[in-house]
């Protein structure tokens, strides 16, 4: 799935070392610092073949990464905060969702499709940015043409230029006390009629013989007339006539033709993509079954992260410079089980390792978005202040290892099912708490999940 969250600037990215890129990633993710420093190292050699002359930067392949290590431990999260880190294009994929082709499925390169949306989506959102100045000026200008019609012209045909002027003086005094009664939004309960485009379209489904994504029909192109220009009158309040009027003065004043051309260069040569689950498609010696074979899938796969050139709606796109980083737990099989061709085009390969109690300590503390920070600044909404002692941090460390020992190691993942029990009583009863002061200490820890890890069999179901 695509995820956008810029954090820092282009120029500021372009400045980072790689020991700065790990201290930016420390702040999110706890441990696991031979994958931060393998992909900080990515990044890096990445601003570093952008400098380097266009001879040479074309043949600096990207060097893929392999993570290896159990599920939550932070594989998807140090690709996820990278690429925001980088403000590039990133897209999530499961690699378990595609088939060999001639099986119904999905396309794997509808893996760079997806990379190209998100990309022209994240280009127009720049570009918005830079023209919603002029724009919210002037959708002002066409609602106060709206609150203000225009004077009919006299019914002579021609007036002295005196009286003309005299005229127009009256009106334009009007219309800047108008504007300034919007500004200060005196006139938000006014109601205006707007001619407002229809965004309906008849849809239509249809199957392909091999991929949908492979139809690509633009029936507005192909029916301007029949599509395009249609508009009803709609009556609405004057801030959402506003609203509506700076939309469409945004659209006006995107070249969308410039968007899909700087959007496909920029997934050419920043794009990421994070292919999970890598392991459910390598292929196990002696496998037999129903399954759509496993290797075809890694073939499909292998074009793309070789590099090939991928046709999408907004153009050809050339996956050579694309990074890659495929992640998978590796319980079953193991990475030799992937297809030679495959494993030579991941040559850096990190082993994750598992979390124990000091991990959960501090990832309940330390991180910005700590999960007990969340839980408090969530009972705040209630007017209730929580409090957590280091003891009972402690404590819910504990229960979550032996949680994760006795049923199945789920990393990180457990201390969420940990923290909503521990809060149950306090998230159910929150509004009506006399008491707005609690405090969370290993006594209360012990007493709301004592019962549960006692009980084998329960805890299997509930954590």
């Amino acid at each position: 799935m695509p995820i956008l969250l810029p954090e820092t600037t282009q120029s500021a990215t372009d400045t980072l070392t790689p020991r700065q890129i790990v201290a930016e990633l420390d702040k999110y993710v706890v441990g696991q610092h031979a994958a931060k420093r393998a992909v900080a190292i990515a990044l890096r050699n990445r601003m570093r073949r952008q400098k380097l002359s266009p001879e040479l930067a074309e043949e600096v392949a990207p060097k893929n990464i392999l993570m290896i290590g159990p599920t939550g431990v932070g594989k998807t999260e140090i690709a996820r905060r990278l690429a925001r880190l980088a403000q590039s294009p990133f897209v999530k994929v499961e690699a378990s969702k595609f088939t060999e082709v001639g099986y119904v499925g999905r396309d794997v390169e509808s893996m760079v499709r997806d990379l190209v949306e998100l990309a022209v989506d994240m280009v127009r959102e720049e570009r918005i940015e830079e023209v919603r100045h002029k724009a919210e000026q002037n959708a002002e200008e066409r609602l106060l043409d709206l609150l203000l019609p225009p004077p009919s012209p006299p019914s002579p045909p021609v007036a002295p230029a005196e009286d003309a002027t005299a005229a127009r003086d009256p009106q334009s005094q009007t219309r800047e006390r108008f504007r300034e009664q919007l500004r200060a939004g005196r006139l938000d309960q006014r109601i205006v009629d707007l001619d407002v485009r229809e965004k309906s379209f008849p849809s239509f489904e249809i199957i392909a013989g091999s991929s949908v994504e492979e139809v690509d029909i633009n029936l507005k192109d192909m029916l301007p007339g029949l599509f395009q220009g249609r508009t009803k009158r709609r009556r609405m309040k004057v801030p959402e006539a506003l609203e509506y009027l700076t939309h469409e003065e945004e659209q006006k004043l995107i070249d969308m033709d410039s968007v899909a051309r700087v959007a496909v260069g920029r997934v050419e040569q920043t794009g990421i993509i994070f292919l999970d689950e890598i392991d459910k498609i390598a292929g196990r010696e002696g496998s037999h079954g129903p399954d759509v074979s496993r290797e075809g899938v890694q073939r499909d796969i292998l074009p793309i992260v070789e590099g090939t050139t991928v046709n999408t709606k907004h153009g050809m796109v050339r996956t050579d410079h694309i990074l890659f980083i495929a992640a998978g737990a590796f319980h079953v099989s193991k990475p030799s089980d992937l297809i030679p061709e495959l494993q030579g085009r991941f040559p850096i390969r990190v082993e994750l390792q598992p979390l124990g109690r000091d991990e959960f300590v501090r990832i309940l503390t330390e991180p910005r978005s700590a999960l007990v920070k969340q839980y408090i600044a969530l009972m705040d909404t209630e007017g209730i202040t929580l409090r957590f002692t280091d003891d009972a941090i402690g404590r819910i460390a504990d229960f979550a290892t032996i949680v994760n020992d006795r049923t199945e190691n789920i990393g990180a993942r457990r201390l969420h099912t940990v923290m909503e029990k521990l809060l149950d009583e306090i998230s159910f009863e929150g509004p009506d708490l006399g008491e707005k002061t609690v405090t969370i200490d290993a006594v209360y820890v012990t007493k709301m999940l004592e019962d549960i890890v006692k009980n084998e069999d329960l805890s299997r179901y509930i954590l």
